[in-house]
């Protein structure tokens, strides 16, 4: 998915997952959202075309609204112009630097440059290592990605209130992390580019002073000898010797430049140039077209990780029609209430069109006696408990075996512990719950059936919503 259609998505999916946002975006216009998308794209469209249209229709919905998303997905877009205004400075500072003394004399054994060439030699060792200690691992924020990445998240997250700035900064920290890699190949084109448009400034700047003044070549030390002197700079020179065949001058003519002496720099000069332009801007320009298609291609195949629950939960609505919950009860009458609060919580997490059935309760000990749709491709089958029973291996144990062995039958299998009992009861104890919670769990593992506890009375859709995504990812893992 590219990069502007990617942002839009992540956006829509903070609010669709942060509870705060209910107010603003419920489950009508959640599957309104997916019908009008589906109409746009048709029925054989493809997954990114199908969840970019959802996204931008969404968008436009919620922008009516409250423009606090909209406006922090601008915030967040980038914006072609800053890497050229970054460029542009590099090489007005490299042309306006001042490259000689007021006596226009080029020290041979420090040339203006030389600060230059010793950096970027320096910069390309730390990439070179950089590259082999971090072979294989995803790329990390930091530097000027980091910078570019913490401004615009900075800026989303200043926007909307209550649960809108919710949602806000979810989409920030959310985007920050898929679009990492993104990140890193575009900040590392602008600096190679950089800091080859800040040599070229350099050169420039030298070539344009030298039209006005007589640069004078010339060199002194305290420890070298002529020799010495010359042998240094057939070392520091040779790229520039070799590109343009201007010969180093013998041991002789070094001496004769020897301060106060002098030459006029010309040769030195083009020396000083063809070594950087070979050390510094070719380098660089070579590592700025490599970033840049790596950039491109990020920007036009962003990993959206269209395999997690909630988006999964979508394509599934797009391809087979509503989502199709049936929950078992087990030794436990769900009152009105908890029926309730069920059906938010399936409208929730398996969008506002899901159908969902309620089968008769199964009694303590007795055999299964499956309903006749039960279990059958696209259904959530989902067991239900009361948290105030005991979970027994030979009852509950058993009911959740023979759950299990359905499991190839169904969309996704999970089985719901409804506390809304245990806590008018026992009220907040929360070490006896954590204990009757882990031995629901060891019940699940058990059966390889995940457990979700769950407060059917008065549900945390934020925190179901959660729960349910982490155990439908481990299904799908």
């Amino acid at each position: 998915m590219d990069e502007s259609a990617a942002l839009k998505v992540v956006a829509v999916r903070a609010v669709e997952t942060a509870e705060g946002a209910r107010t603003l975006w419920n489950e009508t216009d959640r599957a309104w959202a997916s019908r009008a998308a589906a109409e746009v794209v048709g029925a054989n469209a493809a997954a990114d075309a199908f969840l970019a249209r959802r996204a931008a229709l969404a968008l436009e919905r919620l922008g009516a609204r409250d423009p606090a998303l909209p406006a922090a997905v601008r915030a967040l877009a980038w914006r072609p112009w800053i890497g050229t205004l970054v460029v542009g400075l590099a090489f007005a500072l490299g042309l306006a630097l001042d490259q000689v003394d007021a006596t226009q004399r080029v020290n041979i054994l420090a040339p203006p440059v030389l600060f230059l060439i010793v950096w970027n030699l320096a910069v390309y060792v730390v990439i070179a290592v950089g590259y082999v200690v971090r072979y294989g691992e995803s790329a990390r924020p930091g530097g000027l990605r980091g910078t570019l990445a913490r401004w615009g998240a900075g800026s989303a997250r200043s926007r909307g209130e209550g649960g809108t700035r919710a949602a806000t900064l979810a989409f920030g920290d959310d985007w920050m992390r898929r679009a990492a890699s993104l990140y890193a190949a575009r900040a590392a084109r602008i600096l190679h580019l950089a800091a080859a448009l800040l040599a070229t400034g350099v050169l420039a700047g030298l070539y344009l002073r030298g039209l006005a003044f007589e640069y004078r070549a010339t060199w002194e030390s305290t420890f070298l000898d002529a020799s010495s002197v010359r042998t240094l700079a057939s070392f520091l020179y040779a790229p520039g010797a070799w590109l343009t065949g201007i010969a180093i001058p013998s041991v002789a003519e070094i001496a004769a430049i020897r301060a106060p002496g002098g030459e006029n720099a010309s040769p030195w000069l083009h020396l000083i140039a063809a070594t950087l332009a070979l050390v510094v801007i070719a380098p660089r320009l070579m590592l700025a077209l490599v970033s840049g298609a790596f950039e491109r291609y990020r920007a036009t195949h962003l990993p959206l990780g269209v395999d997690e629950p909630y988006f999964q939960r979508l394509l599934r609505g797009y391809r087979g029609g509503p989502a199709r919950v049936r929950v078992i009860p087990y030794s436990t009458t769900p009152s009105a209430a908890a029926l309730a609060g069920l059906e938010a919580v399936v409208a929730r997490s398996f969008g506002g069109s899901a159908a969902l059935s309620v089968a008769a309760p199964v009694a303590y000990g007795a055999d299964v006696d499956w309903p006749r749709d039960a279990a059958s491709a696209g259904v959530t089958l989902a067991a239900l408990f009361n948290a105030t029973a005991t979970p027994e291996r030979e009852t509950h144990g058993a009911f959740l075996a023979a759950l299990g062995q359905r499991r190839g039958e169904v969309e996704t299998l999970v089985a719901l512990v409804d506390e809304s009992t245990w806590r008018a009861r026992f009220g907040d104890d929360a070490q006896r719950l954590a204990e009757r919670r882990a031995a629901w769990q060891r019940m699940g593992v058990e059966a390889h059936v995940p457990a979700v506890f769950v407060d059917l009375v008065a549900p945390d859709l934020a925190a179901i919503d959660a729960a349910l995504d982490a155990a439908i990812g481990d299904r799908n893992a």
